[in-house]
């Protein structure tokens, strides 16, 4: 490929460098929040799995979770010291960090298949998988097949933010898309023709995976503004300690999901067996399910909001690097702006067609308990979505200015401190109902110490001090 000069990055219209870069990434991680948001969704629309399927996807999911959230902060963190470098005339360096990401990746993703298959029953068990025998069984066989494909799965993952540094965010977008189609695919084949339960399932969702992870592959012989050689590609831990730490808001705000997630679905077997209708055994999943389901909605929605701000990692870094920050305190109003009107657009769908949404995921099927506990889960527990997003887009817009203790901290007081905390305590006192309100109770709190934050940062960009 023909290399490519980056200096456009400090002159050109920000509003034009957002939408190259930022849109390319909104559409590679909605499709990757699609691959198991599909497998729901064809799951839940099958008469023998059901709401069985789909709370033993829901079990599944945060595991999914762990994998992709060691992935971006491989990935996040070399994508954003690739440009702070190539801002900085430092071109050997960004090539090794790309070196380093991938031998990386590579280790941690067959450590993580292997961890995954031998302690299986009981990382399933934490995860809330024995709410019934069923919901177990459907757990079990989703999970073994999906480790298979980890390693594939956070190599793909890591490469994206990688290739959008490298200056070619479409390549990057049209490997996630062409994984995440062939998955849907695969899917009803799978899912309805074969009929092969869970693990059909998964095995469509590993096919994508896989052709993902081929055409990252192939990108790292033909890239533009990068040139890694062999000696690129060995472990160099002083360049380890410089780019890890940029992705690891990135890890936080995922692996934090997972601790979240993991108190949700315990609050939910613990409160859900003190409730008067889903301590029956043959309602006994369903709020496991729904809230999965919501939680589902919320990724797509998130997915947009991190791609907003991830899109602009490399315009950022490259404008700190040239000492622009001028245009990086502009560009941060821009951002602000985009996630509080994607949180503002999703709080409208949610509040006005709840049970749209959840007949995507097969409540036609369900008793009314099903779908009256989805209608209320949907309008409380995503009421302050434009405050979620406009935290969400913080946290990654401060690691992508070097500020990455900062934007850890926050990340941590918002999905650990509060996610976790209101978690446990909140149903103490509403039950069930408690777990519904964690999640607007965190984000505005969170708000709060992220708007203070806010004001200083843009103070400090204004004054050339940052």
């Amino acid at each position: 490929m023909k290399k490519e000069n980056q200096e456009y990055l400090a002159t050109e219209k920000l509003g034009r460098l957002m939408k190259k870069y930022a849109l390319p990434c909104i559409i590679s991680l909605l499709v990757g929040a699609l691959y198991n948001i599909v497998d729901q969704i064809f799951i839940a629309n099958a008469d023998y799995l059901g709401s069985y399927g789909n709370a033993a996807n829901n079990v599944v999911f945060p595991l999914t979770v762990v994998a992709l959230s060691i992935a971006v902060m491989i990935g996040d963190g070399a994508c954003a010291f690739v440009s702070i470098s190539l801002g900085m005339k430092k071109k050997e360096e960004a090539e090794k960090s790309v070196g380093n990401a991938i031998l990386l990746v590579l280790g941690a993703g067959l450590l993580l298949m292997a961890l995954y298959l031998v302690f299986r029953d009981s990382i399933l068990t934490f995860f809330g998988g024995r709410v019934n025998d069923e919901t177990f069984r459907f757990s079990r066989e989703y999970f073994t097949w999906i480790s298979f494909g980890v390693p594939a799965y956070m190599f793909g993952q890591c490469l994206n933010p990688v290739i959008r540094s490298d200056g070619s965010p479409r390549f990057a977008m049209i490997s996630t898309v062409a994984g995440a189609l062939l998955n849907v695919i695969f899917d009803p084949i799978c899912i309805y023709v074969l009929r092969w339960g869970m693990m059909g399932a998964a095995l469509a969702t590993i096919a994508g995976q896989f052709l993902t992870a081929g055409l990252s592959l192939w990108y790292l012989f033909h890239m533009k503004t990068l040139r890694p050689s062999r000696r690129s590609f060995g472990l160099f831990p002083s360049l380890m300690k410089k780019f890890l730490p940029l992705g690891l808001t990135s890890f936080l705000s995922q692996i934090s999901l997972v601790a979240s997630m993991a108190a949700v679905n315990n609050m939910i077997v613990k409160y859900g067996a003190l409730d008067m209708v889903f301590s029956q055994p043959q309602y006994a999943q369903i709020p496991m399910a729904v809230v999965g389901i919501v939680m589902k909605f919320f990724q797509i929605v998130i997915s947009i909001s991190v791609g907003l701000a991830a899109g602009c990692i490399p315009v950022v870094g490259f404008n700190m690097g040239a000492g622009r920050l001028d245009r990086v305190r502009s560009l941060f109003k821009m951002l602000l702006t985009a996630e509080f009107v994607t949180g503002a657009a999703a709080l409208i769908i949610v509040e006005v067609f709840p049970e749209v949404l959840i007949g995507i995921f097969g409540a036609a099927g369900e008793s009314t308990y099903y779908t009256d506990f989805a209608v209320k889960s949907f309008r409380t527990y995503l009421c302050l979505m434009p405050l979620a997003t406009v935290n969400k887009g913080t946290f990654i817009y401060l690691q992508s200015i070097g500020k990455a203790a900062m934007s850890s901290l926050l990340s941590m007081i918002r999905e650990v401190v509060f996610g976790v905390g209101w978690v446990l305590l909140l149903p103490l006192v509403f039950g069930l109902d408690g777990v519904l309100y964690s999640m607007p109770v965190s984000d505005l709190l969170t708000f709060l110490i992220a708007a203070a934050m806010i004001l200083k940062i843009m103070k400090g960009l204004k004054e050339g001090r940052i």
